[in-house]
């Protein structure tokens, strides 16, 4: 099993010993070094990053919300804030911090924080493994045509165009509604999926709906010269007036 590679900032070398103390006897720790001053662990963590920080709060200078603010959100290290003022801990959390300990803290207290320490590590560990797969997976299906790579609720879909009846709307995402009675929802906004469907065989009918050109059955005269679309699986559909020419060729004649 890999050892955590921690870091230890704090500017009063008594605390530090401490920690240092308590790390050491930790076997699943390696400690990778210590620093007295905020700018210094800056510096530190940009050269070598380290697993897990445990970073004081109050230090002249640059204090340990500087030191976090200094560092870029996705390459953070997981922190464990260590203070003995309790005022500082909704600012910790604010930042993300892993855990908040509070001075005199004893060896089962740190033990905590490292379980969720790591937790924390092999949680994101998965996450960007996931999206990397999700990425390459759909990267490589669209490369093939005639079919579509939809990330939804944590996997990847593939789904043919012909297998889609219609489209909704629903605010920065989009419901595929498919011919199985499925559906799927898709992160990307209703126009992206009218661009990645390419039109031809896709109808826009409002602002809400686009819909397979082969699953229209029949467009039936509303009151004040509106039109709704039905759908072959008997889905009625408002027409947008402003849309009308979209559906000329199902349209009867004298439009």
């Amino acid at each position: 099993m890999k050892k955590l590679r921690i870091l230890i900032v704090d500017d009063e070398p008594l605390a530090r010993e401490r920690l240092h103390t308590f790390l050491a006897r930790e076997p699943a720790v390696e400690i990778a070094g210590e620093c007295g001053d905020g700018l210094a662990a800056v510096a530190a963590i940009r050269r070598q990053p380290p697993d897990v920080v445990f970073l004081d709060v109050e230090m002249p200078g640059c204090d340990g919300l500087a030191v976090v603010a200094g560092l870029p959100a996705g390459r953070r290290p997981a922190v464990v804030f260590v203070t003995a003022h309790e005022r500082f801990a909704v600012e910790a959390f604010a930042v993300q911090a892993v855990d908040f300990l509070l001075k005199p803290f004893d060896r089962e207290r740190l033990q905590l924080a490292l379980r969720r320490a790591g937790e924390h590590i092999r949680a994101r560990h998965t996450e960007d493994l996931g999206t990397r797969v999700e990425n390459l997976l759909a990267a490589a299906e669209e490369r093939k045509p005639g079919r579509l790579a939809v990330k939804t609720d944590g996997r990847v879909v593939f789904v043919r165009p012909g297998e889609i009846v219609w489209v909704e709307a629903a605010n920065n995402y989009s419901v595929l509604h498919l011919a199985d009675g499925k559906r799927l929802m898709w992160r990307e906004t209703l126009a992206t999926v009218e661009r990645r469907l390419g039109g031809e065989n896709f109808v826009r009918i409002n602002r809400s709906a686009l819909v397979q050109a082969g699953q229209v059955q029949e467009l039936q005269l509303a009151r004040y010269g509106d039109y709704v679309v039905v759908l072959r699986n008997g889905l009625r559909l408002p027409l947008s007036r402003s849309l009308h020419g979209r559906l000329e060729k199902f349209a009867p004649d004298g439009w």
